[in-house]
């Protein structure tokens, strides 16, 4: 009998396609950074925090049932960049998937505007996918809604509409998880492309890695590039055993337990749901970086924590460009990625993986 993982609770439905956040007609610690200088502050603590390039990180994947599955897009071309993204996603040696994704080129919904929105994100849910599936469907809306800029950039303003639409989609969450009596949870990582400005938001252990080159005349085509990119971590685990989430959830009147857990069950300190968590300072406020895109900034890859126990953040730089030197196309990339996770290092939790590649017009 598979054991129950509380960060990680696991015994949920199958995995499902892309849906929409949201049906067109039908129908939030913060950071400021740059990428020469990546900072975290954190929307909570205000807490400025220097993440290190390189570091090695980890992310959690989801997939199918014993079958890889990948998709790809692209967005629209904007001041010379194009943006292309692909996901695949495993379920590994767990009984059931509880990750699920969003890939979006265009993220425009009922809120067009002058400036590119591109919107792509990883919910690995625990206890169950019912979280993971309403973040999903809501998390864009509520940030498009609470004022994501589509008209005149304002990083401020943007930052201000992430951390919005992440209060009120977990406040919506749990009043759906009290009504409909479960207690899911799920961790998130987000990245929203406005115009030439990209913006990445997380809670939990999923997690973000930026693949940039030195120099911007180092590579015109970062498939042909003959050093290795440099991979920067633009995330921050939130986890009950770290000191800065430990003295909240101990504030709360939470008990970090010996195994690192809260209450001795909930790996993580911050995500969608967890109801039952709540009161022990669980939090759904992300951490926010954001950065200018330029002819430095090759690709990113988003993972959940799944990934990430089986790659380093090098690592999968690595891995990811030696695919695109080949020539080979992001959707395939991305299969690539999560099979060598799955099938040849043995990553036995769900994976799921989305590139996300930036190239010049």
């Amino acid at each position: 009998m598979e054991k129950p993982n509380h960060k990680h609770a696991s015994d949920s439905f199958s995995s499902e396609d892309l849906i929409s956040p949201v049906k067109k007609a039908k129908k939030s610690e913060e950071t400021v950074c740059d990428t020469k200088d990546p900072k975290i502050l954190s929307g909570a603590e205000d807490e400025k925090q220097e993440i290190a390039g390189g570091e090695e990180a980890i992310a959690a994947v989801d997939n199918r049932a014993a079958e890889e599955d990948s998709s790809s897009c692209v967005s629209q071309e904007k001041k010379g960049f194009l943006v292309e993204a692909g996901v695949a996603e495993d379920k590994g040696a767990r009984h059931t998937m509880e990750d699920v994704w969003v890939l979006l080129p265009d993220a425009s919904l009922d809120f067009p505007g002058k400036l590119r929105c591109a919107h792509f994100a990883i919910y690995d849910g625990h206890g169950g996918r019912l979280a993971a599936e309403f973040a999903k469907k809501h998390l864009h809306l509520n940030v498009l809604s609470a004022g994501l800029p589509r008209e005149l950039l304002d990083v401020k303003v943007a930052k201000k509409a992430i951390l919005e639409g992440f209060r009120k989609t977990d406040e919506l969450l749990l009043q759906e998880s009290v009504s409909g009596g479960w207690q899911d949870g799920a961790t998130a990582v987000c990245v929203w492309i406005i115009d030439q400005k990209v913006f990445i938001a997380n809670i939990g252990d999923a997690k973000a890695v930026l693949a940039r080159s030195s120099t911007a005349n180092e590579l015109e085509n970062h498939t042909e590039a003959c050093n290795p990119l440099k991979a920067i971590l633009l995330t921050r685990e939130h986890k009950a055993i770290y000191p800065q989430e430990r003295s909240r959830i101990q504030k709360s009147g939470g008990v970090v337990s010996s195994n690192g857990r809260l209450q001795g069950r909930l790996e993580v300190s911050r995500a969608f749901g967890d109801r039952q968590f709540k009161k022990f300072g669980v939090t759904a406020t992300p951490d926010i970086h954001a950065f200018e895109l330029t002819e430095r900034e090759n690709f990113m890859i988003l993972g959940c924590d799944g990934l990430w126990e089986v790659f380093g953040t090098s690592d999968a730089v690595g891995f990811v460009q030696k695919l695109l030197k080949e020539g080979l196309p992001v959707s395939t990339i991305s299969r690539r990625l999560v099979k060598e996770a799955v099938k040849e290092r043995s990553c036995k939790d769900n994976c799921t993986a989305i590139v996300i590649v930036f190239k010049r017009g």
